[in-house]
């Protein structure tokens, strides 16, 4: 039986290992919560609790969550990286620097392949249509640090590495026009939305490890682009929410991300063509 271990066990990575369960994988799965541990062997998981920051141990990260990571790898030959970066507040960590820690842990274990989950906002914003191809080039820290983390994982022969850029997360219980709603002034009113629905993400995750498709990049964007007032406005009315007010004075960036290539190389067919 293939062991896989997923680095976060989150709103993705939990929903993800229980999927894997049911295709018969073994997983080993991380969280930083002792409360969720329970949540995770009752659902058939191997549960870990690792929390990779300055806080926990002696800096830069100590002996002790070494261990603990050392014990989450043993025996599997696959590892999911699902942490996203955290650069805000007090407690910031620098998001390179975790991922710099782990590879050395990775490189004496028994992992043989490793599937980064990153993000589009590597692109940052533009006017085009982003491909694979297109030169990352992020406006944001965090979308910076990925596309070192990305490189520092790309770069490494002593394991493959696919990375998986995400757009815009949602899902059944998670919409950006929660957050939205009744706000004033929203700007880029006529920018294609790229979301990707939860189902998908799994559905795309363990397309990957089907095909054995390693040393890769992939964009996960379902294509399907409303402007963001068009599709922002009819949430609203489908919650009956308050629908946003969006500021047209300034000209709204175009940027479109295409999942060409999961189709036609991985033979993919999504599952949430609207949402």
């Amino acid at each position: 039986m293939t062991k896989i271990s997923i680095l976060g066990c989150g709103w993705l990575g939990l929903p993800l290992a229980k999927a894997m369960i049911t295709k018969g994988f073994s997983v080993n799965g991380s969280t930083t919560s002792t409360e969720k541990l329970s949540i995770l062997e009752e659902s058939g998981i191997n549960p870990f609790l690792i929390n990779i920051n300055r806080n926990a141990e002696n800096p830069p990260f100590g002996k002790s969550t070494s261990g603990q990571i050392e014990a989450f790898l043993n025996e599997s030959t696959i590892l999911i990286i699902d942490i996203p970066p955290k650069l805000r507040g007090e407690n910031a960590d620098s998001f390179v620097d975790k991922i710099a820690f782990l590879i050395p842990l990775i490189e004496k274990s028994t992992i043989e392949k490793v599937l980064f989950i990153s993000s589009t906002s590597v692109y940052g914003e533009s006017d085009l249509l982003i491909t694979e191809e297109t030169k990352p080039d992020a406006d944001t820290e965090s979308g910076k640090q990925l596309i070192i983390a990305e490189e520092l994982l790309h770069s490494n022969t002593n394991f493959k590495t696919t990375v998986l850029r995400f757009g815009g997360l949602i899902g059944e219980d998670r919409n950006p026009i929660k957050f939205l709603s009744g706000k004033e002034n929203v700007e880029n009113p006529d920018a294609p939305i790229n979301f990707i629905h939860q189902d998908d993400c799994i559905g795309i995750i363990l397309k990957i490890i089907e095909s054995d498709s390693w040393n890769e990049t992939f964009n996960g964007v379902t294509p399907f682009h409303p402007t963001r007032e068009e599709y922002y406005t009819q949430k609203a009315i489908e919650k009956e929410l308050t629908p946003p007010k969006f500021n047209h004075e300034k000209e709204s960036f175009k940027k479109v991300i295409s999942s060409a290539k999961i189709e036609t190389a991985l033979g993919y067919s999504f599952l949430k063509k609207r949402f």
